[in-house]
């Protein structure tokens, strides 16, 4: 009789502790990004014109979370930079060396900037149309700051598709080359601190 009552606490006991248990696990997906259909362009404004052109994504991954991106890093390959307004080639290689050199990128010593994602939240408009606000962490010449850009998501459970617009403040990444902000004499030849970064991601499970 001892036993059998002992076994039934043992057994009622068991059943309880499984009853209380909150599930540990995680529907994580992980999208790899697709850097031969991923574009990202550039353009950079001055007071007398203006120069576009392109640049590489090396590498990256974007962490899906019950269809909430959590997480995420992208890499861009500065040696990569190119210009695709000028077709002059002499003028061309004279300015991305400029744009490669301590002036600007100094990618020769940072051959790659990164961009981590921290949070990603829908924005509330009547129609949001797959619109969200992305922040994360920028580093660049090796200086890191926080950045938020809008952004257009798509995903399902195989593909994930993301267009921005992102405007980046370069003097807070220490490339102050031309800016007015810093040079108050510099007149027509003034850069604009600001310049524009266009990426269309692509990401995939395989």
């Amino acid at each position: 009789m001892t036993k059998k009552i002992t076994m039934g606490f043992v057994a009622a006991a068991a059943i309880t502790a499984f009853a209380f248990t909150v599930p540990t696990e995680k529907h994580l997906t992980t999208y790899s990004v697709d850097t031969k259909a991923t574009t990202a362009t550039w353009l950079g404004k001055k007071v007398t014109g203006q120069h576009d052109g392109k640049i590489n994504v090396s590498k990256g991954s974007v962490i899906n979370d019950h269809n909430t991106i959590t997480g995420g890093t992208i890499e861009f390959d500065m040696n990569s930079i190119t210009c695709t307004d000028l077709t002059d080639k002499e003028w061309n290689d004279k300015l991305i060396g400029h744009l490669k050199s301590d002036d600007f990128f100094s990618s020769a010593k940072n051959p790659t900037a990164k961009f981590e994602i921290t949070k990603v939240a829908p924005i509330a408009t009547l129609k949001p149309e797959n619109d969200f606000n992305v922040t994360g962490k920028l580093t660049i010449k090796g200086i890191t700051n926080e950045i938020t850009f809008p952004a257009k998501i798509k995903m399902d459970e195989k593909t994930m598709v993301v267009i921005a617009k992102i405007i980046i403040n370069r003097t807070k990444f220490d490339i102050k080359y031309g800016s007015a902000s810093f040079f108050e004499s510099i007149g027509d030849k003034a850069i604009s601190d600001d310049f524009e970064l266009n990426v269309n991601l692509v990401a995939g499970t395989n």
